[in-house]
């Protein structure tokens, strides 16, 4: 039997540039307005990250213990393979979620029929069958599935990774499968300390910070001490 996947995304926040390509890409790639999924949060000069300005990319964090899923009246948001994701026949839209969310990473989709000048049908079908209901970050999970039913690698071939993975300018984020020992971000686990955000929040969220102070965390927006998370949780 194949082992269940896990995927997930470490940012490497030393490197980043605060450029908002990621952000762009998102918004391409799903017909979203931009910063309505994915926003690159400015933290400022730190004395954390020694002297230097801080960005953080920041979106949806893919929970192991979501609490979205929990409060959830209709079974709308779901989990498979590491990525939470919303069902949106099955979302009413009551905003329940959104409420329970530490992260701030849903909201309800309303159609702006402005954001672009022009939309191609595929993307006017999305915004129609999406208005009304909650939306979110979702690792790009149709488009990684489609490439690996061709026997693509997330996180390696761009067919099978996250829009925002492919685009970053600076190649900070990385995807992959964290059940695999032999993935990159597998590897990037096991070579760097990694931080999440809000992690006393207890929802384990599955999106990792690389950072030069182990010993520090991100909670509410600012650089707090803490010990460095377990890897393998």
């Amino acid at each position: 039997m194949q082992a269940e996947k896990r995927y997930v995304m470490v940012i490497d926040l030393r490197h980043c540039l605060g450029c908002n390509t990621c952000v762009a890409a998102c918004s391409q790639a799903n017909h979203t307005p931009e910063k309505l999924w994915r926003q690159v949060e400015d933290l400022g000069i730190v004395p954390q990250s020694g002297g230097v300005r801080l960005t953080i990319p920041v979106s949806c964090m893919h929970c192991e213990k979501p609490a979205c899923l929990t409060v959830c009246p209709t079974g709308a948001t779901k989990q498979r393979d590491g990525i939470v994701f919303v069902d949106a026949d099955r979302c009413i839209g009551c905003g329940y979620c959104i409420l329970a969310c530490p992260y701030r990473a849903r909201v309800i989709y309303q159609d702006q029929m402005d954001f672009e000048d022009e939309r191609d049908d595929k993307s006017l079908s999305e915004a129609a069958e999406r208005s009304g209901t909650c939306t979110k970050c979702d690792f790009c999970r149709e488009h990684v599935a489609h490439g690996v039913s061709k026997g693509l690698l997330p996180g390696k071939d761009a067919e099978a990774s996250p829009a925002c993975v492919v685009n970053c300018s600076a190649q900070v984020l990385s995807f992959g499968d964290l059940n695999d020992p032999d993935s990159n971000v597998s590897r990037l686990m096991k070579t760097h300390n990694t931080v999440r955000l809000a992690e006393e929040k207890g929802t384990k969220p599955q999106v990792y910070y690389i950072i030069d102070h182990c010993d520090t965390t991100i909670r509410d927006g600012e650089l707090c001490q803490c010990q460095a998370p377990d890897s393998t949780s």
